[in-house]
């Protein structure tokens, strides 16, 4: 019976011990990946806009073409562990330096992007975070960051001291 034991407890170990092994899984954090464009950027964009301002409202683009100067790509690809990657794209045309048109899938808006990440957290019935500050933020925020001397006026500004300094050539006469 002792000898069963001594070979049956360490076998039933190392079994519990492998087996344990089993069950932990690895972290693996969200991959976010590209630029987000949500459906309010993609409605700011109207035909005839400058690239300067198409790249203001939708950020610099992921992808630009040699080839195809005249388009710009915006890929953004979020990848979740057991979840298949979730894929999104917008294409922005231009015609001499102006906005043609844009292609884009299916976007989400910018509180459904958020809430779609805040839901991973199990905070499916949390209340997302607020985009836009208040003009009573906008207020505290001015008075908050108020400098603490007025700017001078130029005119009022004190003036240098005047200098005279002896000319770099003393003229003592000596030669090279």
């Amino acid at each position: 019976m002792s000898l069963v034991r001594h070979r049956l407890l360490p076998a039933l170990a190392l079994v519990l011990a492998v087996s344990g092994c089993s069950f932990i899984t690895p972290y693996k954090i969200d991959i976010l990946q590209g630029n987000v464009v949500t459906r309010e950027q993609v409605e700011a964009l109207k035909p005839g806009m400058a690239r300067e301002q198409v790249r203001d409202i939708l950020g610099s683009p992921l992808l630009t073409s040699v080839f195809h100067a005249d388009r710009w790509d915006y890929v953004f690809t979020l990848q979740r562990r057991g979840e298949a990657p979730v894929r999104r794209r917008v294409a922005v045309f231009f015609k001499d330096g102006v906005l043609e048109r844009h292609e884009a899938d299916d976007l989400p808006s910018e509180l459904e992007f958020v809430s779609s990440l805040d839901a991973r957290r199990g905070q499916r019935g949390a209340k997302p975070p607020v985009l836009q500050a208040t003009d009573e933020q906008l207020k505290t925020f001015a008075e908050r960051n108020k400098p603490q001397n007025p700017p001078t006026p130029a005119s009022a500004a004190p003036r240098p001291a005047t200098t005279s300094f002896p000319p770099i050539d003393s003229g003592t006469g000596s030669s090279r």
